[in-house]
């Protein structure tokens, strides 16, 4: 068990009738942070705690995440026990269709809601996950640097017919998720044109699939990221990214980022080091580095604000007929 878990009861065997749960933003993204009442995964790797969850609390997932007491723009982190003595805790990010590999909006998440709660401070800390240990340096009670997994570009140049857009060329990238990133799109990257942005990017996933583009070992790419020029004079990029489940990353997309970062290093366009300063579509910013892996990867950081907004108790009462969520 990690020193978090060692030092607040984060979990509890008994899978019971409520959940507490911490709730932030980072860069304007939710993160719902489950910290009490989930249940015991056993002290296993994250992946296979990831697959116990989905396999037999994914009741848990629903009831976070999904209405009346969610949203589809919500991510949830379930705190866990690792067997990884250096990590602070093990953590498994959700959302309103499924597990994510890493969520770097969350980690940053998990990090000030940790120090929130008194349970780690201001410094460098490790959360475990399901894709591999994340760094996390608190420089502040809201803001963070996440060094990611390392992430690389799979496939450059991939072209795609998209039906209602013709040929669409964009690179594959992992970034702790899979991404297909398109340069140019014909909708503007605004909130005002978030419906055709949306549809635009769900045409692309669409062509993706039926045309067979996948990740290494055949994963799916479930993530679109679409970029366009900045609206912000320090930034270098704007971009708007459809999640699965099709909810719109408010923020700039940690591993989104982070896959941005190593396609601009295939390229030769941005040097280990030098700071890429990635917009949302809502106009917050993410600022991001990358340091080389050595073996053709990158490994990037990514820093970002983020801030405590609510505390709860979510009640499933036995009898409610939606104490697992609509959907």
């Amino acid at each position: 068990m990690g020193r978090l878990a060692r030092t607040v009861a984060v979990v509890t065997a008994s899978r019971g009738t409520s959940l507490r749960v911490v709730d932030s933003h980072t860069a304007g993204e939710p993160t719902r942070v489950v910290v009490h009442g989930g249940p015991d995964l056993g002290r296993v790797p994250l992946t296979a705690q990831r697959e116990r969850l989905r396999a037999d609390h994914d009741d848990l997932r629903r009831a976070v995440i999904l209405e009346p007491r969610g949203s589809d723009a919500l991510v949830g982190a379930l705190l866990c026990q690792t067997p990884n003595e250096a990590c602070a805790t093990g953590v498994v990010f959700f959302n309103n269709v499924g597990y994510l590999g890493m969520c770097g909006h969350g980690a940053i998440g998990v990090a000030v809601t940790l120090a929130h709660l008194g349970c780690v401070g201001i410094g460098a800390m490790r959360l475990d996950t399901p894709v591999g240990t994340v760094a996390v340096d608190l420089t502040g009670s809201n803001e963070a640097t996440v060094e990611n997994v390392e992430s690389y570009c799979w496939r450059r140049d991939v072209a795609v017919d998209v039906d209602g857009l013709g040929t669409v060329r964009g690179d594959v990238a992992w970034g702790g998720n899979w991404f297909y990133l398109v340069e140019q799109v014909p909708v503007p990257l605004d909130l005002e044109h978030e419906a055709a942005l949306t549809d635009t990017a769900r045409r692309i996933k669409a062509a993706l699939a039926n045309q067979g583009v996948r990740g290494a070992d055949g994963a799916e790419v479930d993530h679109i990221e679409l970029f366009g020029p900045p609206r912000a004079d320090h930034a270098d990029s704007r971009n708007f990214v459809l999640c699965p489940g099709d909810a719109y990353d408010r923020s700039p997309c940690g591993t989104g980022t982070s896959a941005k970062l190593a396609c601009l290093a295939a390229r030769g366009t941005l040097a280990p080091g030098e700071p890429w300063v990635q917009e949302s579509v809502i106009g917050s910013h993410f600022t991001a580095r990358y340091r080389l892996a050595g073996n053709g990867r990158v490994v990037p950081s990514i820093t970002g604000q983020a801030y405590v907004c609510a505390e709860a108790t979510l009640i499933r009462h036995a009898t409610d007929p939606f104490r697992d969520g609509i959907g």
